[in-house]
């Protein structure tokens, strides 16, 4: 009798649990009516950061409603000129919290609530956080229409599901939107890492890239590379991608496993993570073949300072010894978060390794390990690379070279823009020159491969201009003493425009970038949304801040990063 009680609670507790399971996955609607379909998924590979949501396109257009997923209440209003646009954020009783990005207008009532915190702050760039009861929602409720505000490059709704304890990133996947998938994911190129001094892959010390072919969940090296043989220690990539229905586009895979001979040594699953982690994509993935190819290759092995929460099972870091003279069969298997999978299979021979270059120092370089902070000075530069900075422990160059007549320095090579950094470090540059009344205009500019040049936001500290890179690379000190171009979109001075929706301005600035501007009108502050991606000031009529059926006096004032500034003034009638 206790034997069957207990057989029928198991059953119960059982039940129960699936119940909570379907409960769980079935908790938000679709936060749009149209048919959802995927232009990014969670986790996407993307340089310096993961995609901590999905896009959902809006059938290349703007305006189409916004839904609440579930009750709740917004607990965050955020407006800027980049990132996420306009922005809201519910939290909901269950402990999770949904994000609604990339956003055109919100309702009336937030609408509204938003301008006049604007106007008393004075600034259109606002992060608010409204009472509890302020804007109380239900499910399915219209709380604002899709849009393309922010770095956004195309319209699209990006929607997050967070944990509201921590504001961690969920894979909203892992709940039911009824996106249809049961497309296997795609292997295209395997790369093995040659890991150490002595190591070699196909009797070279230098990573092998391999053609992958197959289909329908099966993959194979071709056939017609070389039989694999590797001596030491080596590490695994592979070029993949998702595909699900109904779109073209192709998606990041949710897993990735590796076994050697059965045994598992690597496994990587985007279930969540943490924004303070999400840098650590540059150590995932391989940061060098990004920049010279435009390729995302994952690695199937861990950087000693990779500290990603995704991984587990790790033996060795993912990293295998073939040392032993003997045949392994090697198997790296991805999915999606639907469960379609498929494997990649070869074998691999074990050889001796004879003393090659991979992993060896280069030149005359120093030695920096990544647990610890390192400085190096020479000259007229200091470099301050604080401990937890790098992924591995780094064989750092520096090179000099000449400037153009144009610059205020040498050019500087910091290591190479194909070592990835987990944070800013500290570049110094003392200038050769300062020109009479214009030090407050010299700058820290960074060189890219093709000769475009990027400002630097730059502090004068003991005679140094500093800054903080999250790069390596080429820099030097340059000058902007131009004022932002400021220019009217279509005719204002002197206009009658009354019926008029709205009045814009073009801004532009040659070099260090728009740091600020303000508009007044009659003596008034007037808000002015910025359009950073079309180079646009947006002043949008409204009886409430400017009294219709009179003359006005407009005063507009951009400025650069350098404090270079741009004045237009004028009347018009509205």
């Amino acid at each position: 009798m206790i034997k069957i009680c207990g057989i029928i609670l198991s059953s119960i507790l059982f039940v129960s649990a699936l119940n909570d399971v379907d409960k769980e996955r079935s908790q938000f609607i679709p936060p749009m009516k149209i048919p959802l379909s995927l232009s990014a998924n969670f986790g996407e590979l993307r340089i310096d950061h993961f995609h901590s949501g999905l896009d959902l396109k809006t059938q290349g257009v703007t305006g189409k409603e916004v839904l609440a997923t579930a009750q709740g209440y917004i607990y965050r209003i955020s407006v800027s000129p980049g990132g996420f646009g306009k922005a809201l954020y519910v939290r909901h009783p269950s402990g999770y919290s949904t994000i609604y990005g990339h956003l055109d207008h919100f309702t009336p009532e937030i609408e509204e609530y938003v301008a006049d915190r604007q106007y008393e702050e004075k600034s259109y760039m606002i992060t608010l956080w409204p009472p509890k009861d302020k804007f109380r929602v239900k499910q399915g409720d219209l709380i604002a229409w899709s849009g393309n505000s922010g770095s956004s490059t195309g319209p699209h709704l990006h929607y997050e599901i967070r944990k509201s304890d921590d504001e961690s990133p969920v894979n909203p996947l892992d709940f039911d939107f009824g996106i249809k998938d049961n497309i296997k994911p795609v292997f295209e190129k395997l790369f093995i890492y040659p890991i150490g001094k002595s190591s070699l892959v196909n009797g070279k010390g230098s990573t092998a890239r391999l053609q992958v072919l197959g289909a329908n969940g099966a993959y194979y090296v071709s056939p017609s590379a070389q039989e694999i043989t590797i001596g030491g220690r080596a590490g695994f990539g592979i070029k993949s991608f998702d595909l699900i229905n109904g779109t073209n586009n192709r998606f990041s895979v949710y897993s990735i496993e590796l076994k050697i001979d059965t045994v598992t040594i690597f496994r990587y699953r985007m279930d969540s993570f943490s924004f303070n982690e999400s840098r650590y994509i540059n150590s995932h993935i391989d940061y060098e073949t990004y920049q010279r190819d435009n390729m995302y290759v994952e690695r199937e092995f861990v950087l000693p300072n990779d500290k990603l929460s995704a991984y587990s099972d790790l033996v060795n870091n993912g990293i295998y010894d073939f040392s032993d003279g003997k045949k392994h069969k090697v198997e790296i298997t991805i999915k999606d978060i639907r469960g379609n999978r498929s494997s990649l299979s070869f074998r691999v021979r074990s050889v001796a390794g004879s003393g090659g270059s991979a992993g060896s120092k280069i030149g005359n370089g120093v030695v920096m390990p990544y647990n610890r902070t390192n400085r190096f000075e020479s000259g007229n530069v200091l470099v301050n690379i604080p401990s937890g900075t790098l992924y591995d422990t780094l064989n750092f160059e520096f090179r000099k070279t000449k400037g153009n007549p144009d610059m205020y320095s040498p050019v500087y090579q910091i290591h190479n823009i194909y070592t990835p950094t987990n944070r800013t470090y500290t570049l110094a540059i003392k200038p050769d020159r300062v020109p009479q009344g214009e030090k407050q205009k010299l700058l820290i500019v960074q060189i890219d491969r093709d000769n475009r040049r990027f400002p630097l936001i730059s502090t004068w500290i003991d005679g140094y201009l500093t800054t903080s890179p999250n790069t390596f690379g080429n820099f030097f000190v340059g000058m902007d003493t131009v004022s932002p171009s400021l220019s009217p979109v279509g005719r204002i001075a002197g206009a009658d425009l009354t019926g008029y929706k709205s009045m814009a301005f073009r801004v532009t600035d040659n070099f260090s970038g728009i740091k600020s501007y303000e508009g007044f009108i009659d003596s008034k502050w007037a808000l002015f949304e910025y359009n950073q991606k079309d180079n646009l000031l947006i002043y949008r009529f409204d009886p409430k801040y400017i009294e219709k059926g009179k003359k006005h006096n407009l005063s507009l004032v951009v400025s650069d990063y350098q404090d270079n500034s741009t004045t237009y003034r004028c009347s018009f009638k509205w």
